[in-house]
């Protein structure tokens, strides 16, 4: 298999764990890969051969994950593809790694910049600023930022004259003219379908993913941005990236994982009516100047029949919940019940005795196991033995 045959499979020096007597050559021959990979991702940028380059800096990163400069350089990649929702997600991971590091601050907000993110954009080459206050081009974004909030601002608080019940709100495309219409990055062929439906106030994603483990998520968010991957390992990793019809409050979304699907909430900026999931340069948006905040159904954009959203949620709840296991899944989800619906005490003896018998007990009861050790009991032909490290 050759170096570019697969993004997500290991480099050579990462499927063979090193030993204690050749940690130190594993550590060398890891690093020299790198290096090698970054040279040639350098050259390949230069020569404007940028899909070439952000392949190199991935398996560069397979490599080193916790190198800041590897995701900052991925995201000018990016950027000069278009790919700006990546971009974003490639920044905001090198400054989690490295919160010193300009490049990253100046990537984010470039990329936002063209997402017409403009307030984030700002807050970003503020940062970047504030770092190396000599390079004058945070201060030429900053500008730029700021004129185009100003024309925002001013569109969204000047009514169409024609508007009377309605108020229309029209955005233009503020992006630099140089720049194409945002890709959305969605794979060629999903392997999970998503649908969404709206309140006033909210919108909420669903994303039929069945059995997927918590840690293998991700989830961001930006002021018109939803990020979500899910990377199973030995599974092709899962990307949906749309660039979203209106503003969000990235600070009150959440997501929350279900054993058959991934529920995502969106926090609203206004109230206004979502014609569709994405965002299109060609929709103009009406928004009702009374918007009632009571229990009003969701509306679901879709030329199907209207659907009982609340009775299928029901039925979802009551499936998973009937959901007919075998073996150990079933053990573990009877368990899991015991668990969720028992007291404080309850759970501290399941805890203790579980933990002190090696996992050959399990007792609800706090006043037996509370006050002395729980020896471990093995099952009739086995001996217990405690591991030694």
């Amino acid at each position: 298999m050759n170096a570019r045959s697969s993004t997500n499979s290991l480099p050579l020096c990462e499927q063979t764990p090193p030993s204690s007597s050749s940690s130190r050559g594993f550590f060398l021959c890891c690093k020299s890969m790198a290096s090698d990979l970054v040279t040639k991702a350098k050259e390949a940028f230069i020569d404007d051969h940028f899909e070439l380059a952000v392949d190199l800096y991935s398996q560069a990163i397979l490599i080193d994950p916790t190198n800041a400069d590897l995701f900052s350089d991925r995201a000018q990649a990016n950027i000069k593809l278009h790919n700006f929702t990546e971009a974003v997600s490639d920044a905001n991971k090198a400054i989690e790694l490295d919160r010193s590091n300009p490049k990253a601050y100046l990537r984010k907000g470039t990329a936002c910049f063209n997402l017409e993110e403009y307030q984030t954009a700002k807050t970003a080459f503020e940062a970047g600023a504030a770092l190396v206050p000599e390079d004058k081009r945070f201060g030429e974004w900053i500008k730029k930022c700021d004129n185009c909030i100003a024309e925002e601002n001013d569109e969204l608080s000047t009514p169409s004259p024609a508007a009377t019940s309605a108020e229309v709100v029209a955005k233009t495309d503020a992006a630099p003219k140089e720049t194409e219409p945002v890709n959305n990055v969605t794979p060629a062929k999903p392997k999970y379908r998503h649908e969404f439906y709206q309140k006033p106030e909210e919108v909420v994603v669903t994303i039929f993913a069945k059995g997927i483990p918590a840690e293998s998520v991700t989830v961001n968010y930006g002021e018109q941005i939803l990020s979500v991957s899910i990377d199973v390992p030995g599974e092709e990793k899962y990307v949906f990236q749309p660039r979203l019809f209106g503003k969000i409050v990235p600070a009150n979304c959440k997501y929350n994982i279900l054993s058959t699907k991934i529920e995502i909430r969106l926090a609203k900026v206004e109230p206004i009516h979502w014609t569709s999931l994405e965002f299109n340069n060609n929709i103009v948006v009406a928004r009702s100047s009374i918007v009632s905040t009571g229990n009003r159904r969701p509306v679901y954009p879709s030329s199907k029949p209207t659907k009982d959203w609340d009775k299928l949620e029901a039925q979802v709840k009551k499936e998973e919940k009937d959901e007919k296991l075998d073996g150990d899944a079933a053990l573990n989800k009877f368990f899991r019940e015991i668990y969720s619906d028992a007291d404080e005490d309850t759970r501290r003896a399941m805890s203790k005795s579980f933990v002190e018998s090696n996992g050959t007990v399990l007792s609800t009861n706090w006043k037996e196991v509370g006050a002395k050790e729980v020896e471990g009991t093995p099952p009739d032909g086995m001996e217990l033995k405690k591991w030694e490290y």
